[in-house]
């Protein structure tokens, strides 16, 4: 997922990619304690149980509940990458290239170090599941090709997938992770209870570029 805008006319400081990631032994587990916890949400709110909710509309407690279901699974990481667009010193011209790069970062700063932390000795088959609204028609290859060419010194392979956020509770619960971070960065007074909550050991979070001007707090 992705929040914030990185078109060139855009006047937001901040720019996000991130989710979660996991092994795939619990894959299924994260996404039907997730999709548990959303429908017991839309209840209480009296919401149609076939529409979204966005975590814009989430209070700070409910989403802490959410959390507190699923960042104790083993293999649960989130992960995001805050760009902030005050130190960059050349503007972005094409906004799909520079998303591509935003997740070769991701995965390199963010996840990588904790595989290598957990010393798998074998391949890894990354499957990325993004959300289709993110990515231009006639683009939806193109990651998967950059990212493969990226990384072509490992043996690791890269497959994308696309899903509708609507329909797909992995996809809405990357959206929560990244929301969380990115207002972390952009408004810390939004999060700071839900922050204090989370097992920050389970997060990988920071900020781009590392800048000494920039003082806030990277989860690394």
């Amino acid at each position: 997922m992705k929040v914030g805008s990185i078109h060139k006319n855009s006047k937001t400081r901040y720019f996000a990619v991130g989710g979660y990631f996991c092994f795939e032994e619990d894959r299924i587990k994260i996404k039907s304690k997730y999709k548990k916890e959303n429908l017991k949400l839309k209840k209480a709110k009296g919401l149609d149980l076939n529409d979204e909710i966005k975590s814009y509309n989430m209070t700070e407690e409910e989403k802490i509940q959410i959390f507190n279901k699923i960042q104790d699974i083993e293999t649960f990481h989130g992960c995001v990458k805050v760009f902030d667009k005050k130190y960059m010193r050349k503007e972005i011209v094409d906004s799909n290239i520079f998303f591509n790069y935003a997740v070769k970062v991701l995965i390199q700063d963010c996840i990588l170090p904790v595989l290598n932390l957990q010393e798998i000795n074998e391949p890894i088959e990354f499957i990325i599941s993004i959300d289709n609204r993110d990515i231009r028609v006639g683009e939806l290859n193109n990651l998967e090709t950059y990212l493969k060419t990226e990384f072509c010194i490992y043996d690791d392979d890269f497959k994308i997938t696309y899903y509708d956020s609507k329909t797909n509770y992995a996809i809405q619960l990357a959206d929560l992770t990244v929301n969380t971070f990115y207002n972390y960065y952009k408004d810390i007074g939004i999060v700071k209870k839900l922050i204090e909550e989370l097992k920050l050991k389970n997060f990988r979070v920071s900020l781009f570029p590392r800048n000494n001007s920039n003082k806030k707090w990277i989860l690394t």
